[in-house]
C-alpha cells in the first residue's frame, strides 16, 4: 500500500469554509467514488496555516495513476475544480511508502 498526501494552502482571500462547502458538496463524493480509500482529511492548526491535508490510500502506484486519470475525466470533478482551484495558493503532493515496521492499514485505510 502507498499513501498519497495532498496539501492545499488557500489564498488568504478565501476562508476554509469558502473552500470546504463546494468541495464537500461536489468534489468529495466523486473522489470517494473514484479514488476509493480516503484515509483522512485534516486542517492544519500549527505550521502552514490555512491549509488542508488529504491522505488517500492505494494498493500500488499504478492503481493510483489509473484512479487519478479517471477522476480527471469526471465531469463533476472538473466542475468542482472550476470553483475551488482559484482558491488554492499552493499545492504539494507526496507519495508515502510504509516502512517494514509501519502498522498495516486495513481496507478502510485506518491502522
Amino acid at each position: 500500500m502507498i499513501l498519497e498526501e495532498r496539501t492545499y494552502t488557500l489564498s488568504t482571500k478565501f476562508t476554509l469554509a469558502d473552500y470546504l462547502e463546494p468541495y464537500e458538496r461536489i468534489g468529495l463524493p466523486v473522489q470517494r467514488r473514484i479514488l476509493g480509500n480516503l484515509v483522512g482529511g485534516f486542517t492544519v492548526e500549527v505550521g502552514q496555516l490555512h491549509s488542508l491535508v488529504h491522505l488517500w490510500g492505494y494498493d500500488s502506484f499504478e492503481e493510483r495513476q489509473r484512479r487519478r486519470q479517471e477522476l480527471a475525466r469526471a465531469p463533476e470533478w472538473v466542475a468542482c475544480l472550476d470553483i475551488i482551484r482559484p482558491m488554492i495558493a499552493t499545492m504539494e503532493n507526496r507519495l508515502l511508502v510504509p516502512t517494514a515496521y509501519s502498522p498495516p492499514l486495513s481496507p478502510s485505510g485506518r491502522a
